[in-house]
């Protein structure tokens, strides 16, 4: 009786150990096919004031600049890209912010990032469509500004933010 307790045990510990193993196999894909991306990308540009009050200021910004990654896998770095978005402020905080940024990779291919926010300091980033080996990319992230520097010139801006989440390609 003690060699078929024993027995169970080791039977119900290999089937603890299968179904261990095979819901990391199972899950194992997905994982993959999320990669993290965590970038600071500076810029500078140019600002066309529509309208500016204290009690509503709106402008939109033409901005171009290069992507550094944070992340050891170094997606995204030396990316150059280009920003046009529209912004509305309402006694001084930043109502709304609508954007599209098209990232452009080394070799020339590309993809285009929409930028939303709706109060608050943190836009939402939607990767929506990508050329050449980013065909077929989506993802998602977060948009955070790091530093906004004087600017060089009136009706100009610099700065840099920090944009990280995951991405996906088809296989």
């Amino acid at each position: 009786m003690i060699k078929r307790y024993k027995n169970k045990q080791v039977t119900t510990a290999l089937s603890v150990a299968v179904a261990i193993v095979l819901g990391f196999v199972m899950f194992i894909p997905v994982a993959q096919a999320e990669t993290p991306y965590d970038i600071t990308p500076c810029m500078s540009g140019t600002i066309t004031m529509l309208s500016q009050s204290k009690e509503l200021t709106v402008f939109s910004m033409d901005l171009k600049g290069i992507a550094r990654s944070n992340h050891e896998n170094k997606v995204f770095d030396n990316y150059t890209f280009h920003y046009v978005g529209v912004y509305r402020i309402i006694a001084g905080k930043v109502i709304a912010e609508h954007g599209y940024t098209k990232f452009m990779d080394p070799d020339g291919d590309c993809f285009f990032v929409e930028v939303s926010r709706a109060g608050g300091q943190i836009a939402d980033a939607k990767l929506l469509h990508g050329t050449g080996k980013w065909k077929g990319i989506t993802g998602s992230g977060k948009i955070t500004s790091l530093s906004r520097g004087k600017p060089i010139m009136p009706g100009t801006y610099q700065g840099c933010a920090r944009n990280t989440g995951t991405f996906e390609l088809p296989k």
